[in-house]
């Protein structure tokens, strides 16, 4: 059965995305990591919220601009939106709840990951009940604004528990299961 996975790349002081969704301040972030190179092939789908779907692409102006993880990885889409495009886009499916999108990508993911891409959807399956694992890219480097790897107005708290902690040249992995 799938895991579903929030892998996220995250500065210093919490944000994901810099402000107004710029997510160019990640690209000096973006050198070899063997660790995200080995889950790659193990990723069956993803689950993406419509904001990060239409967000700033950090690979922009490159080889695999607007391809997951820089073209290193293709295969079945979810995106979950109210306001699906008015022409469809190859290889997605929108979907318009979210349940039902979680469940067609763990059923496209198979034995493999359903990767998760987008703080709101990341919340949405921690509220679900349904977020197993977290690989965090922790980048050396504040933002100061932007967007949060996980707000909950009022607070939440998620327990998590270490797995792994891997140093690269340009971020450290932290890998961790949701404590259910």
């Amino acid at each position: 059965m799938a895991k579903v996975l929030y892998s996220v790349t995250m500065s210093v002081d919490g944000f994901i995305t810099g402000p107004d969704g710029d997510m160019q301040w990640m690209r000096p972030y973006l050198g070899p990591n063997p660790e995200v190179d080995e889950l790659v092939p193990r990723i069956g789908s993803l689950l993406i919220g419509r904001r990060s779907h239409d967000g700033d692409d950090p690979h922009k102006g490159e080889t695999g601009e607007g391809q997951a993880f820089g073209g290193g990885w293709s295969g079945p889409m979810f995106v979950v939106t109210h306001r699906p495009p008015a022409i469809p886009e190859p290889e997605i499916t929108t979907v318009d709840q979210f349940p039902k999108a979680l469940a067609l990508a763990k059923e496209a993911a198979g034995e493999k990951y359903v990767n998760v891409i987008g703080a709101s959807i990341a919340r949405q399956c921690i509220e679900a009940g349904e977020l197993d694992e977290v690989l965090l890219i922790y980048a050396p480097v504040m933002l100061g604004d932007g967007t949060r790897l996980f707000d909950h107005p009022g607070g939440r708290t998620v327990r998590l528990d270490r797995i792994s902690c891997t140093e690269n040249p340009s971020a450290t992995n932290l890998w961790f299961t949701v404590t259910r």
